[in-house]
């Protein structure tokens, strides 16, 4: 992720400073490249505080700089804002920030990283199959070789794709499960007890499907049911990414971003969809799909004040009280 996030920085820079050549801004490059290192600081050090917080805590500097962390971040950003802040900043939040999401994505578990980014190239692939082989209506002016036919055929295979998919990617572990830091072992883990989003449970087939399938039920797990959302999104909403690009593109007068891949164009040309689909994902998982975790709660609460500790520990235990969960002191 961070290797095609700095290409994609890269080819969009060099575009920024061959149009602002002839103002001869100062250091542009070089302050460019300077606000990525910052931004990637800050974004992946809040990243690793919130994933790996015992493991932050136990080593004395990490612990201080995660300490001070946003201090330094705003420090460092603030050095490079008093000489540089337009082109640069619409990069970094384009690229920058969609590779923080991605990130995220990927320590909930490697489907919800794997799924979005292959139901993205699926549609990619079948709309241009069904474009070429029954495309007669243009789709939008941006793209002039996209096509309503390319475009409908593109979102039904990707959703019969993100289903199988989902399916044989559910039933393994190193798929379907997070990473952790395992104080035991001292290193990281990614081996879980398969949440109920990734058991087989079985449906009731509405009674309109019933003689066309002919089922009653269907057994398949909850994950598929959210990746017809996500492969929704990826066929339907995603392509905008390529038409903004594609737009971005005609205002500066040139073909591809950079010419990275021989006949494909630059990074940036293969991941404009990529970035708006991470975005729908992260979101989609904290909305839908993320609640509290109960291990990091506890890792927080041991880093508290003997009387703090006290003070919830009192607290909780009231409430657990009156909600009959707890005997009282009385009963006990």
């Amino acid at each position: 992720v961070m290797c095609v996030q700095i290409k994609c920085f890269h080819e969009i820079i060099t575009i920024g400073y061959n149009v602002y050549h002839s103002y001869d801004l100062p250091w542009f490059r070089t302050l460019s490249w300077y606000f990525l290192l910052c931004v990637n600081y800050f974004f992946y050090g809040e990243t690793v505080t919130d994933y790996f917080f015992t493991l932050v805590q136990r080593e004395e500097p990490l612990r201080i700089l995660s300490k001070y962390h946003r201090f330094i971040s705003f420090a460092l950003y603030l050095t490079g804002a008093l000489l540089q802040f337009g082109w640069t900043h619409v990069t970094l939040l384009i690229v920058v920030t969609q590779s923080h999401l991605i990130i995220h994505n990927l320590f909930e578990g490697m489907i919800w990283f794997i799924v979005p980014i292959s139901c993205v190239i699926c549609n990619d692939i079948m709309a241009y199959m069904f474009g070429f082989f029954f495309g007669r209506t243009p789709l939008i002016k941006l793209s002039p070789k996209k096509t309503w036919e390319g475009f409908i055929g593109g979102f039904f295979s990707t959703v019969l794709f993100g289903l199988l998919l989902s399916y044989v990617m559910s039933g393994y572990r190193c798929f379907t499960c997070p990473v952790e830091f395992n104080n035991d072992t001292n290193s990281f883990t990614v081996d879980c007890e398969p949440s109920e989003l990734f058991q087989l449970q079985e449906y009731n087939i509405p009674v309109l499907l019933h003689s066309l399938l002919g089922w009653r039920t269907v057994r398949m797990y909850p994950f598929q049911i959210h990746s017809i959302a996500l492969s929704t999104f990826a066929s339907l909403i995603g392509p905008f990414g390529g038409f903004f690009a594609s737009g971005f593109k005609r205002a500066f007068k040139i073909k591809d971003f950079a010419n990275t891949i021989p006949g494909h164009g630059g990074i940036m040309d293969r991941f404009d969809c990529q970035y708006l689909m991470a975005t729908f994902v992260n979101v989609y998982i904290a909305s839908f799909i993320r609640g509290p975790n109960p291990s990091k709660l506890i890792q927080q609460f041991l880093t508290l004040r003997p009387e703090q500790q006290l003070h919830i520990f009192n607290t909780l235990k009231a409430h657990l009280v009156d909600r009959g969960v707890l005997a009282s002191l009385e009963e006990a």
